[in-house]
Protein backbone atom coordinates (compact mmCIF):
# COMPACT_ATOMS: atom_id res chain seq x y z
CA UNK A 1 0.00 0.00 0.00
CA UNK A 2 0.89 3.19 -1.09
CA UNK A 3 1.51 5.95 1.76
CA UNK A 4 0.00 9.81 1.33
CA UNK A 5 -0.25 10.58 4.71
CA UNK A 6 2.65 13.22 4.61
CA UNK A 7 1.56 14.70 1.02
CA UNK A 8 -2.15 15.10 2.56
CA UNK A 9 -0.73 17.08 5.53
CA UNK A 10 1.34 19.27 3.68
CA UNK A 11 0.44 22.60 2.49
CA UNK A 12 1.04 21.27 -1.19
CA UNK A 13 -0.32 22.76 -4.47
CA UNK A 14 -3.73 20.93 -5.83
CA UNK A 15 -2.17 20.17 -9.46
CA UNK A 16 0.84 18.22 -7.78
CA UNK A 17 -1.45 16.13 -5.33
CA UNK A 18 -3.35 15.48 -8.86
CA UNK A 19 -0.73 13.97 -10.92
CA UNK A 20 0.88 11.91 -8.68
CA UNK A 21 -2.62 10.10 -8.07
CA UNK A 22 -2.83 9.21 -11.56
CA UNK A 23 0.83 8.39 -11.23
CA UNK A 24 -0.02 5.70 -8.83
CA UNK A 25 -3.01 4.49 -10.26
CA UNK A 26 -1.39 4.29 -13.98
CA UNK A 27 1.74 2.32 -12.29
CA UNK A 28 -0.65 -0.42 -10.32
CA UNK A 29 -2.97 -1.35 -13.65
CA UNK A 30 0.30 -1.79 -15.94
CA UNK A 31 1.68 -4.28 -12.45
CA UNK A 32 -1.61 -5.88 -13.05
CA UNK A 33 -1.32 -6.09 -16.61
CA UNK A 34 2.37 -7.52 -16.48
CA UNK A 35 1.01 -10.09 -13.93
CA UNK A 36 -1.55 -11.42 -15.57
CA UNK A 37 -0.08 -11.70 -18.58
CA UNK A 38 3.31 -13.68 -17.85
CA UNK A 39 3.64 -16.82 -17.34
CA UNK A 40 5.66 -16.70 -14.24
CA UNK A 41 4.80 -18.34 -11.37
CA UNK A 42 2.59 -16.74 -9.18
CA UNK A 43 5.02 -16.19 -5.94
CA UNK A 44 7.41 -14.68 -8.62
CA UNK A 45 4.85 -12.69 -9.67
CA UNK A 46 3.61 -10.93 -6.58
CA UNK A 47 7.03 -10.57 -5.45
CA UNK A 48 7.69 -8.07 -8.79
CA UNK A 49 4.67 -6.60 -8.10
CA UNK A 50 5.76 -5.41 -4.51
CA UNK A 51 8.79 -4.16 -5.59
CA UNK A 52 6.85 -2.05 -8.54
CA UNK A 53 5.04 -0.80 -6.10
CA UNK A 54 7.56 0.08 -3.81
CA UNK A 55 9.60 1.95 -6.33
CA UNK A 56 6.07 3.51 -7.47
CA UNK A 57 5.54 4.72 -3.66
CA UNK A 58 8.68 6.74 -3.44
CA UNK A 59 8.45 8.06 -7.10
CA UNK A 60 4.76 9.24 -6.16
CA UNK A 61 6.46 10.64 -2.85
CA UNK A 62 9.07 12.53 -4.37
CA UNK A 63 6.67 14.16 -7.05
CA UNK A 64 4.01 14.86 -4.28
CA UNK A 65 7.21 16.76 -2.35
CA UNK A 66 8.30 18.70 -5.16
CA UNK A 67 4.72 20.61 -5.42
CA UNK A 68 4.87 21.17 -2.03
CA UNK A 69 5.75 24.18 -0.20
CA UNK A 70 7.18 24.74 3.35
CA UNK A 71 4.98 26.12 5.86
CA UNK A 72 6.04 30.42 5.49
CA UNK A 73 5.13 33.24 7.58
CA UNK A 74 2.20 35.16 6.63
CA UNK A 75 3.14 38.42 4.17
CA UNK A 76 3.55 41.80 6.43
CA UNK A 77 0.58 43.29 5.68
CA UNK A 78 -0.27 47.54 6.07
CA UNK A 79 -1.89 47.09 9.27
CA UNK A 80 1.30 45.12 10.96
CA UNK A 81 1.13 46.77 15.01
CA UNK A 82 3.59 49.19 15.24
CA UNK A 83 5.35 47.40 18.38
CA UNK A 84 6.24 45.10 15.34
CA UNK A 85 8.28 47.09 13.08
CA UNK A 86 11.93 48.00 13.49
CA UNK A 87 13.43 50.77 15.53
CA UNK A 88 13.19 54.20 13.95
CA UNK A 89 16.79 54.91 12.18
CA UNK A 90 18.24 58.12 14.13
CA UNK A 91 17.57 60.18 10.16
CA UNK A 92 13.70 59.21 10.13
CA UNK A 93 13.28 60.13 14.16
CA UNK A 94 11.94 63.64 14.68
CA UNK A 95 14.09 65.66 16.62
CA UNK A 96 13.59 66.34 20.43
CA UNK A 97 12.57 69.81 21.34
CA UNK A 98 15.59 71.71 22.67
CA UNK A 99 15.40 72.19 26.29
CA UNK A 100 15.10 76.24 27.87
CA UNK A 101 18.38 78.03 28.37
CA UNK A 102 18.51 78.25 31.91
CA UNK A 103 18.19 81.95 33.02
CA UNK A 104 20.93 83.50 34.68
CA UNK A 105 20.40 84.68 37.89
CA UNK A 106 18.58 88.18 37.16
CA UNK A 107 21.10 90.75 38.54
CA UNK A 108 19.94 94.77 38.98
CA UNK A 109 23.38 97.26 37.75
CA UNK A 110 23.83 100.24 39.34
CA UNK A 111 23.17 103.20 37.04
CA UNK A 112 25.93 105.34 36.17
CA UNK A 113 26.61 108.26 38.75
CA UNK A 114 24.22 106.32 41.13
CA UNK A 115 24.51 104.42 44.74
CA UNK A 116 22.26 103.29 46.88
CA UNK A 117 25.01 101.64 48.68
CA UNK A 118 23.19 98.21 49.02
CA UNK A 119 25.23 95.97 46.58
CA UNK A 120 28.10 95.37 48.89
CA UNK A 121 28.29 94.04 52.05
CA UNK A 122 28.42 96.14 55.46
CA UNK A 123 31.39 96.85 57.72
CA UNK A 124 33.80 98.15 55.10
CA UNK A 125 34.26 101.79 52.77
CA UNK A 126 32.25 101.23 49.55
CA UNK A 127 34.53 100.24 46.07
CA UNK A 128 34.84 103.34 43.49
CA UNK A 129 35.15 105.94 46.07
CA UNK A 130 38.29 108.10 47.51
CA UNK A 131 38.53 109.50 51.04
CA UNK A 132 40.56 112.52 51.91
CA UNK A 133 40.19 115.33 54.62
CA UNK A 134 40.61 118.80 54.45
CA UNK A 135 42.28 120.49 57.43
CA UNK A 136 44.14 118.39 60.65
CA UNK A 137 43.09 115.49 62.55
CA UNK A 138 42.14 112.04 61.69
CA UNK A 139 41.38 111.07 58.17
CA UNK A 140 37.63 109.70 58.95
CA UNK A 141 36.23 106.26 59.17
CA UNK A 142 34.15 105.62 56.35
CA UNK A 143 31.87 102.48 56.08
CA UNK A 144 28.84 100.39 54.90
CA UNK A 145 26.42 100.15 57.67
CA UNK A 146 22.95 98.71 57.84
CA UNK A 147 20.15 101.09 59.26
CA UNK A 148 16.45 99.83 60.04
CA UNK A 149 15.03 103.57 58.63
CA UNK A 150 17.55 103.61 55.75
CA UNK A 151 15.53 105.48 52.46
CA UNK A 152 16.36 102.44 50.60
CA UNK A 153 16.94 99.34 52.72
CA UNK A 154 19.41 98.16 54.15
CA UNK A 155 22.18 100.06 53.65
CA UNK A 156 23.79 103.47 54.62
CA UNK A 157 27.18 104.90 54.32
CA UNK A 158 28.05 106.36 57.32
CA UNK A 159 31.49 108.64 58.89
CA UNK A 160 31.73 107.45 62.00
CA UNK A 161 35.00 108.98 63.04
CA UNK A 162 34.63 111.25 66.13
CA UNK A 163 37.83 113.24 66.41
CA UNK A 164 36.47 116.79 67.49
CA UNK A 165 39.06 118.70 65.85
CA UNK A 166 37.15 121.85 64.46
CA UNK A 167 39.06 122.28 61.52
CA UNK A 168 38.99 118.41 60.33
CA UNK A 169 35.80 118.22 57.33
CA UNK A 170 36.62 114.02 56.06
CA UNK A 171 35.38 113.47 52.64
CA UNK A 172 34.37 110.61 50.51
CA UNK A 173 34.62 111.15 46.48
CA UNK A 174 33.02 109.64 43.54
CA UNK A 175 35.95 108.13 41.15
CA UNK A 176 33.98 108.97 38.42
CA UNK A 177 32.12 110.18 36.80
CA UNK A 178 34.38 113.74 36.28
CA UNK A 179 31.81 116.62 35.14
CA UNK A 180 31.63 120.32 34.57
CA UNK A 181 28.12 121.27 34.59
CA UNK A 182 26.94 118.80 37.33
CA UNK A 183 23.61 117.90 39.49
CA UNK A 184 24.65 116.24 42.88
CA UNK A 185 21.92 114.90 45.50
CA UNK A 186 21.74 112.49 48.38
CA UNK A 187 19.48 112.03 51.40
CA UNK A 188 21.22 112.14 54.68
CA UNK A 189 20.69 111.91 58.33
CA UNK A 190 22.82 114.00 61.14
CA UNK A 191 22.89 111.40 64.25
CA UNK A 192 25.41 112.94 66.43
CA UNK A 193 28.24 115.25 67.51
CA UNK A 194 29.08 117.99 70.03
CA UNK A 195 31.01 120.43 67.80
CA UNK A 196 29.17 119.70 64.94
CA UNK A 197 26.45 118.01 62.73
CA UNK A 198 27.38 118.88 59.67
CA UNK A 199 25.78 116.76 56.18
CA UNK A 200 27.44 118.24 52.72
CA UNK A 201 27.96 117.88 49.39
CA UNK A 202 30.94 118.85 47.36
CA UNK A 203 31.27 119.00 43.83
CA UNK A 204 33.92 120.49 40.99
CA UNK A 205 36.26 118.98 43.30
CA UNK A 206 39.95 118.59 42.29
CA UNK A 207 42.05 117.44 45.04
CA UNK A 208 41.06 117.68 49.34
CA UNK A 209 41.82 121.32 49.42
CA UNK A 210 39.80 122.42 46.06
CA UNK A 211 36.23 122.41 45.67
CA UNK A 212 32.96 123.66 45.97
CA UNK A 213 30.74 122.59 48.90
CA UNK A 214 27.59 122.72 50.55
CA UNK A 215 26.69 121.77 54.09
CA UNK A 216 23.98 121.94 56.45
CA UNK A 217 24.31 122.07 60.37
CA UNK A 218 22.04 120.51 62.90
CA UNK A 219 23.78 122.09 65.74
CA UNK A 220 23.59 125.87 64.00
CA UNK A 221 20.14 125.49 62.41
CA UNK A 222 21.81 127.20 58.92
CA UNK A 223 22.74 125.86 55.35
CA UNK A 224 25.77 127.15 53.84
CA UNK A 225 27.49 127.01 50.76
CA UNK A 226 31.42 127.20 50.18
CA UNK A 227 34.37 127.28 48.38
CA UNK A 228 37.49 125.66 49.47
CA UNK A 229 40.73 127.33 47.72
CA UNK A 230 44.48 125.83 48.81
CA UNK A 231 42.52 124.76 52.01
CA UNK A 232 40.95 128.07 52.89
CA UNK A 233 37.10 127.88 53.60
CA UNK A 234 34.94 130.74 52.06
CA UNK A 235 31.30 131.20 52.51
CA UNK A 236 30.00 132.35 49.75
CA UNK A 237 26.22 132.53 50.94
CA UNK A 238 24.02 131.33 53.62
CA UNK A 239 20.31 130.22 54.68
CA UNK A 240 19.11 130.16 58.66
CA UNK A 241 16.24 128.01 59.66
CA UNK A 242 15.02 124.72 61.50
CA UNK A 243 17.12 121.71 60.49
CA UNK A 244 16.56 118.60 62.69
CA UNK A 245 18.53 116.04 64.24
CA UNK A 246 18.03 112.26 63.46
CA UNK A 247 16.18 112.96 60.61
CA UNK A 248 16.42 111.91 57.32
CA UNK A 249 17.00 114.99 54.82
CA UNK A 250 17.23 115.67 51.07
CA UNK A 251 19.86 117.97 49.84
CA UNK A 252 20.31 119.06 45.96
CA UNK A 253 23.57 121.12 44.50
CA UNK A 254 23.48 122.16 41.32
CA UNK A 255 26.28 124.23 39.35
CA UNK A 256 25.84 125.37 35.25
CA UNK A 257 28.86 127.24 34.39
CA UNK A 258 29.40 129.94 37.36
CA UNK A 259 26.22 129.90 38.63
CA UNK A 260 25.48 127.48 41.76
CA UNK A 261 22.19 126.44 43.40
CA UNK A 262 21.29 124.49 46.35
CA UNK A 263 18.04 123.11 47.32
CA UNK A 264 17.14 121.56 50.82
CA UNK A 265 14.36 119.42 51.67
CA UNK A 266 12.79 120.32 47.98
CA UNK A 267 13.06 124.50 48.35
CA UNK A 268 15.65 126.00 46.55
CA UNK A 269 17.55 128.28 49.55
CA UNK A 270 21.15 129.48 47.89
CA UNK A 271 21.29 130.89 44.04
CA UNK A 272 24.80 132.25 43.68
CA UNK A 273 27.62 133.05 40.90
CA UNK A 274 31.56 132.29 41.35
CA UNK A 275 34.28 131.20 38.78
CA UNK A 276 36.59 129.86 41.06
CA UNK A 277 36.67 126.87 39.57
CA UNK A 278 35.63 126.66 35.85
CA UNK A 279 36.96 122.80 35.29
CA UNK A 280 34.92 119.35 35.33
CA UNK A 281 35.48 117.76 38.33
CA UNK A 282 34.28 114.79 40.85
CA UNK A 283 31.76 114.56 43.29
CA UNK A 284 30.66 113.42 47.06
CA UNK A 285 30.16 113.97 50.09
CA UNK A 286 31.69 115.97 53.12
CA UNK A 287 31.43 115.78 57.09
CA UNK A 288 32.46 118.71 59.72
CA UNK A 289 34.60 117.97 63.37
CA UNK A 290 32.87 114.90 65.35
CA UNK A 291 29.86 114.62 63.17
CA UNK A 292 28.41 111.23 62.76
CA UNK A 293 26.32 111.61 59.48
CA UNK A 294 24.94 108.76 57.47
CA UNK A 295 24.62 109.00 53.60
CA UNK A 296 22.07 107.17 51.42
CA UNK A 297 21.12 107.47 47.70
CA UNK A 298 24.12 109.29 46.07
CA UNK A 299 23.20 110.78 42.82
CA UNK A 300 26.21 112.16 40.43
CA UNK A 301 24.58 113.63 37.02
CA UNK A 302 24.88 116.11 34.18
CA UNK A 303 21.81 118.57 35.21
Amino acid sequence: MIHLKHAQATDCRPEYNSRSRALVLASCAAASSSMSSSPISAAHRRERISARLRSLSLLSMFAVLGGCQSPRAAPTSASTSASSLPPASPESAPPSPAAPEASAPETVARAPGTWDFDGEPAGAPPTGFAFGRTGTGNLGRWALQAAPDAPSKPNILAQLDTDDTDVRFPIAVATEPALRDVRVSVRCKMVSGKVDQACGLVARYRDESNYYVTRANALEDNVRLYVVKDGKRKQLESWSGKVPQNAWHACRFEIRGDHLEVWWNGQKLLDHHDSTFAESGRAGVWTKADSVTYFDDLRIEAP
